[in-house]
């Protein structure tokens, strides 16, 4: 199977850097996603290639928690990660516009990903790997309105 990847937009009428500085802040991601609900660096860490971060999960039938490693920290720019142990990758892209920025949030799931969910889960990677999809199509309008109402908001 291919990798799997997902994308959306959003115009937020702020600078780059500003909201850059929110979303880098991962541990306001849970004021935001519909899933993620908090976030914290390990190690008093911040927003750097390299840093890692535990994101805690939630939907009515499980939470869970996973380590992510900084893939991509240029402020104005992108900020981005890689979920360990499934090599999901996550990120966002801030690109100046009239009026504001453009945010775009990206969700990848790589080849080794598809790989991983194929060992641990056999035969229910499939419906797996169908439900983690669904999730981060369905979540970035959400995550994405709820990051431009705190920006515009002051």
């Amino acid at each position: 199977m291919d990798a799997l990847t997902h994308s959306d937009s959003i115009v937020i009428a702020r600078p780059p850097e500003e909201v850059y500085d929110m979303v880098s802040d991962v541990t306001r991601m849970g004021e935001w996603s519909p899933v993620c609900k908090a976030c914290w660096w390990e190690e008093r860490d911040g927003p750097r290639v390299g840093a890692i971060f535990t994101g805690r999960n939630e939907t009515p039938e499980r939470t869970w928690e996973m380590k992510n490693k900084v893939t991509a920290a240029d402020r104005g720019s992108e900020f981005a990660w890689e979920v360990q142990g499934t090599h999901a990758r996550w990120g966002y892209t801030f690109e100046p516009v009239d009026g504001g920025t453009a945010v775009t949030e990206r969700w990848e799931l790589p080849a080794e990903g598809i790989a991983f969910f194929e060992d641990r889960f056999g035969p229910d990677a499939a419906p797996q790997i169908s439900a983690r999809q669904e999730a981060a199509i369905s979540g970035m309008k959400e995550t994405l309105a709820a990051i431009k109402r705190a920006a515009e908001a002051g």
